[in-house]
């Protein structure tokens, strides 16, 4: 029996998620805490904090702006134009980024930026992709690394001292108080927060034929290294009201490309566009944790009053947990081609990382499927219907 937040639709399965005595989660009670915020002196806050870090003679950039080429860093870079900064973009290129992805990425350049992308070795990355994901079932696991890192290193190599992140996901989507509270990005924060799921660059020495100097960009800077420059990071949400739908208004307006109905397993047609292997990754949390992206997005839009709870729950049902035979449009087959995985043995990969107390069973103890491939959850608790 799953148990759910009785405001929003979170179910107490979702890691570092706290619930109170009222069966209300934390990201909903974080997002109470909003009302508290004088966002006003915050804004001013920022506006210090970016001169504190302003370049003074205009010989390099005022602040580093990761970009991934979607909403939020797209208006991560309109906010840091409008305020006068002189960004540089840095892009983690995506592990299979999609022709939508490569457009809103030209997008930003067309926006007034100069814009510095890494693409990290295809062929070290594949590896990697299925490294994770047999074994520790995240085939975007380089990806969540490589956003953390690169832009961090061409801080430090280039002497940039800030870097302007977008929203702390432990405060959005709930999380130690701790964390949620951060207006900075920390190598602790990574570390626990940032995407790793236990496993350490340094355990890919060794395997496939990985060696140190494939991980260069994966490499997080010594400590020594961010004190010699003072290289730091804000989340721009702590300092603005973060709204992802927001967000993808004022990015339209100013040229983002949105997909052309619903994304496969979320809510909406304007996040998650670049990367092919999100279809992947979505399903194997819906697998490990019995949810998705589109319960994320329910719950957002819960808390900021566009939906009703009960609306939420029947458009998660309907769009969450499917099979990824495609995402934007690209075939699972052409995905697993790439990392070398037949279908089969993704399959085996899924059902290795399926909690099966959260799925129905037939009485011989085997996952139960439909047509398509799809499990069924166990039944709800505190959900209606």
């Amino acid at each position: 029996m799953i148990r759910y937040c009785r405001r929003c639709v979170m179910p107490e399965t979702k890691p570092d998620i706290f619930f109170d005595d009222n069966w209300i989660c934390s990201a909903c009670r974080h997002f109470e805490q909003r009302e508290e915020v004088d966002w006003e002196a915050r804004y001013n806050e920022l506006l210090q904090v970016l001169d504190r870090y302003r370049s003074s003679d205009g010989s390099n950039y005022d602040c580093i702006v990761p970009c991934s080429g979607g909403k939020d860093s797209t208006y991560q870079v309109l906010r840091m134009l409008e305020l006068g900064m002189n960004p540089l973009c840095v892009t983690a290129t995506t592990d299979k980024l999609t022709a939508i992805g490569r457009r809103n990425i030209e997008n930003i350049k067309n926006l007034g930026v100069d814009y510095l992308e890494m693409s990290t070795n295809p062929v070290v990355r594949r590896r990697i992709n299925r490294l994770a994901l047999t074994e520790v079932g995240d085939i975007s696991w380089p990806e969540h690394v490589a956003i953390f890192t690169v832009p961090v290193r061409i801080a430090v190599q280039l002497g940039i001292r800030l870097i302007v992140w977008g929203e702390n996901s432990q405060n959005e989507y709930g999380g130690p108080a701790t964390a949620a509270d951060d207006s900075a990005l920390t190598r602790r924060w990574l570390e626990e927060f940032g995407g790793l799921l236990g496993l350490r660059v340094s355990d890919l020495l060794g395997q496939e034929e990985i060696e140190s100097r494939h991980l260069i960009q994966y490499t997080y800077p010594s400590d020594v290294e961010l004190a010699n420059v003072g290289v730091t990071g804000i989340f721009l949400g702590y300092f603005l009201p973060w709204d992802g739908w927001a967000n993808a208004l004022v990015s339209q307006a100013h040229g983002l490309e949105t997909y052309s109905r619903v994304v496969e397993g979320s809510l909406v047609n304007y996040e998650n566009l670049d990367n092919a292997q999100t279809g992947i990754h979505d399903y194997f949390k819906f697998l490990k944790y019995g949810f998705g992206r589109a319960t994320d997005l329910a719950c957002m839009h819960i808390r900021r009053g566009r939906f009703r709870r009960e609306d939420a729950i029947n458009l998660v049902r309907m769009h969450e947990g499917r099979f990824p035979w495609t995402y934007l449009g690209v075939a699972l087959e052409e995905i697993l081609d790439d990392i070398g995985m037949s279908l089969e043995e993704f399959r085996q990969v899924c059902d290795r990382f399926t909690n099966r107390k959260l799925f129905v069973q037939d009485r011989h103890g085997e996952l139960v499927r439909d047509e398509h491939g799809d499990l069924t959850k166990v039944n709800y608790d505190n959900v209606p219907g």
